[in-house]
């Protein structure tokens, strides 16, 4: 595999950055993570613009267009002969000295990874997934706002460890009010009586992309759709739930905390919504030739 890095290509085991990196030392930096479908990246000017919104919240200035990362983004997957595939790209601050000052740093670095991803095994897709409440909550957005897809993802890892550690491939996370935000890395809906929920930004969750696809999705199928803070008790009673996300997709939810999710099965809405998902990823694609 070959890794763009700042303007060239390295071999995997040769694609190195420094140690002073302040994205190594402080997680300061920021990513996205961007999906591949029969040579067109899905909603790419999308991801790029949030890419520019979080570098901008970090008063990390991007010294590339967004022309020449889109460019070298298709290149990645170019060069890695990719079909099908997942796109990893990172800023990070750079290099500086130790210590937490930015003003240290020199040279922002753009790393794009190109490669193959599966989230959750296909089983999950036919079955839905079994979520447990993680203890561990999510960081309020007073803290570090949500919107900003920053390199420092500790919040998420810890609930995600206590999920697995527990049997489970998935978490909800609450924020400190009590209100569900996301999961470690999913955003989560609930279907109840025909209309579709989502928690608001304003409840800790990222504003993503695939999100973002499923408001458009619901308009299309005539599906109502509201934000509104939502409890474990509201995914507990809804008809149906599932998540989204670049590297999830749209993948059904059948129970949270060993109860029950509608009948327990992937509900028809649901499948609806996938099968809507797959079939607009490449319609709305930039391809990389």
């Amino acid at each position: 595999m070959q890794v763009f890095i700042n303007g060239s290509f390295y071999d995997q085991a040769d694609a190195k950055i420094s140690v002073f990196d302040h994205g190594l030392l402080y997680g300061d930096g920021i990513f996205e993570g961007i999906r591949l479908y029969q040579r067109c990246i899905f909603r790419l000017d999308e991801h790029l613009e949030r890419l520019e919104c979080s570098a901008k919240a970090l008063m990390l200035k991007l010294p590339w267009s967004r022309a020449e990362i889109a460019s070298a983004a298709c290149e990645a997957c170019r060069i890695n002969g990719l079909v099908d595939g997942y796109i990893r790209m990172i800023v990070t601050r750079g290099c500086g000295t130790l210590g937490l000052n930015p003003n240290t740093c020199s040279d922002p670095q753009l790393i794009i990874i190109a490669d193959k991803i599966s989230l959750y095994p296909e089983q999950y897709y036919e079955q839905g997934l079994k979520l447990i409440t993680a203890p561990t909550r999510r960081v309020n957005p007073a803290a570090l706002p949500p919107m900003v897809k920053s390199l420092n993802y500790l919040n998420s890892i810890l609930a995600k460890m206590e999920a697995v550690n527990l049997g489970y491939m998935e978490a909800v996370m609450l924020n400190d009010q009590g209100y569900i935000a996301e999961c470690t890395g999913d955003n989560l809906f609930i279907l109840r009586q025909g209309e579709l929920l989502t928690p608001p930004i304003s409840s800790g969750n990222l504003r993503g992309i695939t999100r973002s696809a499923v408001f458009d999705i619901a308009e299309e199928l005539g599906v109502p759709v509201r934000e509104v803070d939502l409890t474990r008790y509201d995914v507990w009673t809804a008809d149906e739930c599932f998540l989204t996300g670049t590297a999830a997709e749209v993948i059904p939810v059948t129970e949270l905390d060993a109860r029950p999710v509608g009948e327990g099965n992937p509900g028809p809405v649901t499948a609806r919504f996938i099968a809507a998902f797959r079939d607009r990823v490449v319609r709305e694609g930039t391809m990389i030739e």
